[in-house]
């Protein structure tokens, strides 16, 4: 029987890697996990099946003194049913060239683990009670960065209607 079941399931982990992403990895390994230095895109994806349960309170740094947490209930609105990314995002070689996939991750991970850092975009993912048990995952790219993220993310809403749960520009 041929049909939708004969690739892998979009958005999931096997799709990202048949699309030529590495890494899988969980935030706290990230920092040996050889993440390369080169402009890319990233994903953050959630593999349980389970039904997410969101915190009231965010483990997201408060940068600039700005509580990063969202109300659970716009949370649970936001939430995306069927696919395993729950947030993507890019990152640039920046106006100094010293920017970077590994740069950007590292402040993504340092900001979730409380650190003041600049990484507002994606912080629902602090909220999530399994927030450890998520998975991130690269793709260092020779075209824009950013003009690949805009793709990733317009496939994403042209398949589910909305943008990753933890996208939260609507």
């Amino acid at each position: 029987m041929s049909g939708e079941h004969d690739g892998p399931r979009p958005w999931s982990r096997q799709a990202l890697e048949h699309g030529g992403f590495a890494g899988f990895v969980p935030f706290s390994q990230l920092p040996e996990a050889g993440v390369p230095q080169a402009p890319g895109v990233y994903a953050v994806l959630r593999t349980s099946g389970a039904a997410p349960m969101f915190m009231r309170e965010s483990s997201g740094g408060r940068f600039k003194g700005k509580d990063p947490a969202i109300a659970p209930e716009a949370l649970e609105r936001a939430w995306v049913d069927g696919p395993e990314v729950v947030y993507i995002g890019k990152a640039t070689r920046g106006s100094a060239g010293r920017r970077g996939l590994e740069k950007r991750l590292d402040e993504y991970r340092r900001f979730g683990a409380g650190e003041p850092v600049g990484h507002w975009g994606g912080r629902a993912i602090w909220q999530l009670a399994d927030r450890d048990e998520l998975l991130v995952a690269w793709n260092a790219t020779e075209e824009d960065a950013a003009a690949v993220e805009s793709r990733m993310l317009g496939d994403f809403r042209d398949r589910y209607g909305v943008l990753p749960f933890a996208n939260l520009r609507r």
